[in-house]
Formats: structure tokens, sequence, C-alpha cells
């Protein structure tokens, strides 16, 4: 009997009928923080510009290093042994204290939960968010991989029962749910485990539970860490793995891709949401869908053309958007020999169109290695950076075309140099995929900021005051040395309104112990303080702080001292005084039929406009 009992013109009904529901309500969801640590860089910033300038951050080592890293010497002379892998640096460290770990339970904890810490706390900080102070509730999707190295490494360190059962109860648990008790993350906590497509998989889960008012903001990507720090792999003829170091994705020398380290989140929110908080905001999420390949390919670890493009067909519908619109996919991209005239002519078979070479293909795992879990994530941080930026990067490792695949005939081109990217009919859209071995198949189809929102943003802020308090804080010393130096670079690189700076740092950071303030009126007196601080001055204001931080009300003496319009620079710039003193104002008047806002701010007519986060 036929396995296959239906044809695709079956098939694509029951598609349609599925994604039905779907298709009568928008996605629309909003990135509003990313943090990213890959190979060659330590954040977002530095991953965008390395894309950009075309840069390989593959290392390659020397058989003493790998010596030093406990590699045998017999696979080290081995001739199909590659030294080579994208490396993450300072995957040792961890600062332990911020979370209240103590150093016993740091150096039991994978590297991969360690850095999940820091990667959450720092994705808050890029959105403006204290995870302590948000009312809503904050959902964690993580894709990981089990790190059995790191756990045998304990287990033949560990000679206390004791221990060996506490370090197994501590890393053989899901990545996700250390970091939400520890953070008090009250959303929905999954670890997700798909394989390769694992990180993308939870980014649709997270939207989809957005969507489904399971949380109000969630936290999504994928960790991928494997041991020793410094290491390469043994190749073997006609499997993943290049013989030579390099990924040349859909070139015609393609062997393989390279193995790598890294870790990749955003945060995510309703875009209608995020445009009423005011938030800052890199790109849109339209749609997404999974599914799985089924059997119908020829081993259960060989990719199918009818999965890939079935799930990129259910993300179109999905976002709404016409394929032609579509100006730039970042591709699974593994380049072999087998996968990638695959996904190419999967691709051609779910955008459907006459129209040829308008739509430029890449692959980050040439510049970065395959990332295993975080493959997805890291995939999609570049395609949201090029809408954000505006600049389709180059793909490296491109000479030729592999000879499967014929680009003339398909809508799609390798773009080789820094192309800026425009679009007169359409916003500016994209698709990102991520292929899981055994067959789970992710596809997320995203869109540059509204452009009417973008205006808003650029011309609206805070109303200006006279002066304006900066605050930063850290745990230790050294760290807020750190924070200091990183405002004034931020500053540099960014024209954000001073107005927005200091709101985000009031509201949107935890207060630490080592703090320091500095009363400024414009953007070039604070640069100035921070420059003086950085070359050994002492701040305006500083100070350490332990234990429970006491509350600090305003108290207004009554002994004739008060002047007209004395609240008025408070109310004019302080969001939260504004709003209570305005609710004084509702219920006097409910009492007493007298408006005070007239008597107090003779001049109140005017607008108030809040700060936005940045």
């Amino acid at each position: 009997m036929d396995n296959n009992i239906f044809d695709d013109e079956s098939i694509r009904n029951i598609e349609n009928s599925a994604s039905k529901a779907d298709s009568n309500r928008t996605m629309d969801i909003a990135i509003i923080g990313i943090a990213a640590r890959f190979p060659g860089a330590e954040n977002k910033e530095q991953f965008w510009n390395n894309i950009v300038e075309g840069v390989e951050s593959i290392s390659f080592f020397s058989e003493e290093e790998l010596s030093e890293y406990g590699i045998d010497q017999d696979l080290l002379r081995d001739p199909n042994y590659v030294k080579a892998k994208g490396v993450l640096e300072d995957i040792e460290y961890f600062d332990a204290s911020l979370f209240s770990y103590s150093p016993r339970e740091a150096e039991l904890m994978d590297p991969q939960v360690r850095l999940l810490h820091e990667c959450t706390w720092a994705v808050l900080e890029d959105a403006g968010y204290n995870h302590e102070t948000y009312r809503g509730r904050i959902g964690l999707y993580i894709g990981d991989s089990l790190n059995v190295y790191w756990l045998n490494k304990l287990y033949n360190e560990l000679s206390d029962p004791t221990e060996k059962w506490e370090a197994g109860n501590m890393n053989l648990h899901s990545l996700s749910m250390p970091i939400s008790y520890k953070m008090n993350l009250t959303g929905p906590s999954i670890t997700v485990e798909t394989a390769c497509s694992s990180s993308l998989v939870a980014v649709h889960l997270a939207c989809k539970a957005i969507m489904n008012g399971e949380c109000n903001m969630a936290i999504a990507g994928g960790c991928s860490i494997s041991l020793p720090k410094k290491s390469g792999y043994k190749y073997e003829d006609g499997m993943i793995k290049s013989p030579d170091g390099h990924c040349r994705a859909f070139d015609k020398d393609a062997k393989g891709t390279v193995g790598g380290d890294g870790i990749g989140l955003i945060l995510i929110k309703k875009l209608e949401n995020a445009v009423a908080d005011r938030d800052h905001i890199y790109a849109v999420i339209k749609g997404s869908a999974i599914n799985n390949d089924g059997a119908d390919k020829i081993g259960f670890t060989a990719p199918s053309v009818k999965g890939q493009a079935r799930v990129i067909r259910e993300a179109h519908r999905s976002s709404g958007v016409e394929p032609e619109s579509i100006g730039y996919i970042e591709a699974h991209g593994t380049g072999t020999a087998l996968g990638d005239p695959i996904e190419i002519e999967a691709l051609s078979e779910a955008f459907n169109t006459n129209k040829r070479n308008y739509c430029a293909v890449g692959s980050v795992k040439a510049n970065i290695g395959h990332l295993d879990t975080a493959a997805g994530i890291a995939g999609l941080i570049k395609t949201v950076l090029a809408l954000y930026y505006r600049i389709i990067p180059p793909s490296i490792n491109f000479v030729e075309p592999n000879p499967k695949i014929n680009f003339e005939r398909t809508p799609f081109y390798i773009n080789t140099k820094v192309k800026k990217w425009g679009n007169k009919n359409y916003p500016l859209r994209a698709g990102v995929s991520s292929f899981g071995i055994g067959g789970t198949n992710a596809h997320v189809v995203l869109e540059e900021v509204p452009k009417d929102y973008a205006t808003v943003n650029a011309k609206t802020g805070c109303e200006q005051s006279r002066i304006k308090l900066i605050i930063l804080s850290a745990k230790t010393k050294k760290a807020l040395n750190r924070r200091i130096a990183d405002l004034f670079d931020y500053m540099n690189n960014n024209d954000s309104s001073l107005e927005d700076i200091a709101y985000t740092l009031q509201v949107g950071r935890k207060s630490l112990d080592y703090k320091v303030a500095f009363i400024v009126k414009d953007r070039v007196q604070l640069m100035n303080e921070l420059y003086r601080v950085l070359n050994g001055g002492e701040p305006q204001i500083s100070g350490c702080s332990s234990g429970n931080s006491k509350r600090i009300v305003f108290m207004f003496p009554g002994q004739g001292t008060q002047y007209v319009e004395m609240g008025k620079a408070l109310y004019m710039s302080i969001p939260s005084f504004k709003e209570t003193v305005d609710k004084a104002f509702e219920i006097t008047k409910k009492y007493t039929d007298i408006d005070m806002k007239g008597i107090w701010i003779p001049d109140s007519k005017k607008t108030i406009r809040i700060c936005r986060r940045i």
C-alpha cells in the first residue's frame, strides 16, 4: 500500500485550510532586544561589523594548542583531522555573584547555562527593561543540546557521591528553568531540542505564546557550547563537515561546514504594544511556521525538498506577504553538495514565481561556522540587523555557483558585496530558514520597522527640561567602570536623545550596589564628564550600598517656602511623578469641583510627551 495517500494538490488544500485561521490575524511581533555572542564578536555590534566586512571568524589551531586541550596525539596526526572551529572566547568566566550563586555552584555549572544567565540579563537591558520591576509576564524559550562532555568531565573529577548527584541535578535539567527562577520570569519556560533548528523553533513557539496571551514579552533563542574550547573534527567524505575548515555555501567547491560555538537571544512583544510603550524596535516578525519532513526523503538525516518548501509556504501564508516582496533569504546553507541544491529547489518551489534574480541568498555559517542548536538564531539576528541598517551583507567564500544550482532560472542570486537595500514597492522583507537533522524545519518572515513608527521615533521625545540625571550602577566597582566606558562608547556611536538615555537608565536598569550619577544639561557635558571619570577623575555623585534599598519620597514643608510652578520641572520630566499628581488632581476635582492643575501649573495645556526606551 502506498504510504503517501495525498498528492501535491491535496496537500496544498490541506495547508490552505490549516493556515486560514492564521491568515485572518497578522502576527506582527516586534523584536525589541538583541543579545549576541558569536565567534569573533562579544556583542551584536561587533557581529554586524564582521558580517558587513566579510570577516571569516574561524580559528585554526596548531598541534601544540590542541595538545594543551587534551586532544589525542594519534588523532592530531591523522591527515583527515581538521584543526578548525568557530571559537567563543571567555566561556570560562561567569559573574556568579550577580545571580547569587556560590563559587562552587558556578564551578559545577554547564558553561551554556552561565552564558544564558548573562545574555538573558543583557537582552532585557538592550530593550530597556528591568526584570524586577516589569509588571507583565516574561516567557523564556531556549534551544539547547545536552553537553555530554561537561557531564563526563564532572563525573570523572568528582569523588563525593553527593556532589556528583548535585552536579547532575544542576546540569541535566532544562536550560531555561534555572534562568526563569533566578530572574523571576513568570511566563512559560521552555527548552527546545530539534537539533540544528532548535533556536528558530524556539522563536516560533515564543511568538505563538505571545499571540495566545501566555506572556507579555518573551526571550527566545539558543546556545551551543562544545568542549573542549579549542578542538577540531575528523573529516569523512560525504558527511556534513568540510575537509579544510571553510564553509562555502552554494559554491562549486562546497564540501561541508565547520563547527562553532555561540549564543543569541531576542526579546519580543506584540508590535502594537511595543509602539504604545515606545520601545526601540529592530524589526518585525510577520509570520513563522514549523513542520517535519516525515518519511518522504532518502534517509533520516537527509533534507527534503517537499518538507522545506511546505514550511516556507506556510510561513508566507501566516505572514500575509507575497514572495515577490521578499528581498533576502538567510538560508540554512551548510555548504554541502547535497543540501545546498535541495534548499534552492525548495525555495524556488515555495516562491512559485516567474520573476528572476531579485532575492539575495546568504548563509552566516560561512562567517562563523555551524552553531548547531544556535544556528537559526545566528541567522535571524544577522537578518534583523540587515533590515535595521538597510544593507544586504556580502556572502563570503563564494566564487562560482554549485553546478547543480541554476540560479538564472530561480528568483535568487548570491550577493558578494555590501549592497544598500531598498524596495520602491514594498517594505523591506526577508526570510530565515533553519532545518534540523531528523527533519524539523522552521522558517520566519521578517519586515523592517514600519516607516510611520520610525518617523515618530525620530521626531518626538521627552519634554525638554533644564537638567538630566544620568544614573549607572553595577555589582562591583570594576563592572561600574565598564558601564561608564560602555555609555561613553554608545554615545560616540549613537544619536539617541539625552532624555531617552536618562529615562532608560533610570527605569530600565536594576539598581545594583555601586552607583554613579551625573547631573548634566546636554550631551556635550555628559560626554565630558564620562571622559573625565574614565581618565581618573571623580564622578559628581557616587556611592556604594548593600542590602535592601529604601524608598524615596518627596516632602514639601508647609512653612511658606512654596512658589508658583515649583513642581513644574518634576511634572514635565518625570512620568511617574506626573501620573501620580494627575490622579491627585482628579480626586481633588471630584470632591471640590476645583481645577487644581490649572492653579498649580497655569500653562499646563501644553502636551506632555513621554520618553521612549532606547
